[in-house]
């Protein structure tokens, strides 16, 4: 199947109202490479240009670039571009052919003299997924007995989209969760934090995917540069199919319109773009993201 190519750039600014004396940063912000999804290219421009300059792979498998800026500055300007290449699935994931929820809790659970699987960890709280009571009784109906697992798991994702709101205004990322499942509204990140949550809380392992999502302008209107934005989803685990995407934001399953960068167990695991800052008293924020498709015949060359 044809493989949907994009070019992405992601430019992040922070404008100080004094002078920064020196900065460390860690930037999260190249594409993995999987079996569905070919990085062709990645570059990452950061101005003022950066004394010291490391990329690694973290414990989640993750590109990771870590850098720091000795020389005093007023504005940090970190842009990321990709070349990209994401292919459809062959054929779609039947969540009603899946693992009953209650197996997969079972396996995933760790047993005294028995090895830990790697993805136990995904079904234990983290900094920005605290599992409470609330959120299994939410959860609850989405999950009756002997459901397979991903069919529950995308009526909860169906049960999100539908009843809460998206709003921009409503939170910051320190939001806990508790707090948007009363309030009903929030972003991509807090609808991706809230589905983690209700899955943890009956033992199930979920893990948080931060990458792009290719948006359409509105009709009759161009596409315009800078105005996409990070997105937000989340992963769930079933023996039969591994990891499956979910995106309770939109309440689809991810295919070839988005594009994964990294995956923890949190927001907090991949972070665009985190750092330290000596000085420069208030900062102002701006984010634009870009997401084009590239409209080039199959086995093109790279450009």
């Amino acid at each position: 199947m044809t493989p949907c190519r994009y070019r992405i750039e992601h430019e992040t600014t922070y404008a100080h109202a004094g002078r920064a004396s020196t900065s460390q940063h860690i930037a999260c912000l190249k594409p993995r490479t999987l079996p569905r999804q070919i990085v062709h290219r990645h570059d990452l421009a950061i101005e003022p240009a950066p004394d010291a300059l490391h990329e690694r792979i973290d414990y989640f498998g993750n590109h990771v670039h870590r850098f720091e800026i000795l020389s005093p500055y007023v504005e940090l300007r970190v842009t990321s571009r990709s070349l990209v290449d994401v292919s459809p699935r062959w054929a779609p994931v039947d969540p009603e052919a899946g693992t009953a929820w209650e197996v997969v809790r079972g396996l995933a659970a760790f047993h005294v003299g028995r090895p830990a699987d790697r993805d136990v960890q995904f079904r234990y709280p983290s900094p920005y997924v605290v599992v409470e009571g609330e959120l299994a009784a939410y959860a609850g109906p989405s999950f009756p007995a002997r459901r397979p697992v991903l069919a529950a798991a995308a009526d909860l994702m169906h049960r999100i989209h539908c009843e809460f709101r998206f709003d921009p205004g409503a939170t910051t990322i320190t939001t806990p969760v508790a707090r948007v499942l009363v309030d009903r509204h929030g972003v991509c990140q807090d609808f991706a934090h809230l589905m983690i949550g209700c899955l943890r809380a009956l033992g199930l392992p979920a893990r948080y995917v931060s990458g792009y999502l290719l948006t359409d302008p509105p009709p009759g209107q161009a596409r315009l540069v800078g105005a996409d934005a990070s997105h937000a989803w989340v992963s769930v685990h079933d023996p039969a199919f591994g990891w499956v995407d979910f995106d309770p934001t939109n309440d689809v399953l991810p295919d070839a319109r988005h594009i994964v960068t990294a995956w923890g167990r949190d927001y907090g695991d991949v972070s665009p773009l985190r750092g330290v800052v000596l000085g420069g008293r208030q900062q102002t924020l701006a984010v634009g993201v870009s997401v084009i498709p590239v409209r080039e015949p199959p086995g093109a060359p790279i450009a």
